[in-house]
């Protein structure tokens, strides 16, 4: 097995955490759009990583605070997935990715950054998108901001919640 150094992340891990927990749904009082937030379900929500792996990357995460996948009902389980199907379709659609990343992290030593309130991450991949620069440099290449991605992501998220209406 072959290892990809990423020394960037530690200072995400040893760095300053926000006061509140970014997936409950009051959010230390921030707006959607200062949240990243792209989607709001009854059950779930949508929004971008702020510390991505590639641009495009998308949380998942129950609106009720549990941490282990036992805590979630059926109803939050199936409402997770179809979420997480939704944020592949539209990101194979807008940012044409050659692959996905999908999985969750539990528990700390699994490298849950946020261990108390499980989420997906929906990571889209490109061929070639990881080289030297990250290993070499401690540079990662993000070739968009996140705010472009957010604004380019969103009109699709919103298209989503007039579907679920009907």
């Amino acid at each position: 097995m072959r290892n990809l150094w990423a020394p960037w992340r530690m200072e995400y891990i040893l760095g300053k955490r926000e006061p509140y927990c970014i997936f409950c749904p009051e959010g230390g009082g921030l707006s959607d759009e200062e949240r990243l937030i792209l989607y709001r379900g009854r059950r779930t929500m949508v929004m971008m990583n702020k510390y991505p792996y590639n641009n495009g990357h998308l949380l998942v995460a129950p609106w009720r605070h549990v941490g282990t996948l036992e805590e979630l009902t059926d109803e939050e389980m199936t409402d997770l997935i179809k979420k997480v199907q939704t944020c592949v379709r539209i990101l194979r659609r807008t940012m044409r990715p050659d692959g996905f990343n999908v999985g969750l992290n539990l528990g700390a030593a699994a490298g849950a950054g946020v261990e108390s309130h499980l989420h997906f991450h929906v990571v889209p991949r490109w061929e070639g998108d990881t080289n030297f620069m990250t290993v070499f440099a401690d540079v990662r290449s993000i070739p968009e901001h996140l705010r472009q991605t957010y604004e380019k992501l969103r009109p699709h998220f919103d298209k989503e919640k007039t579907y679920e209406a009907l």
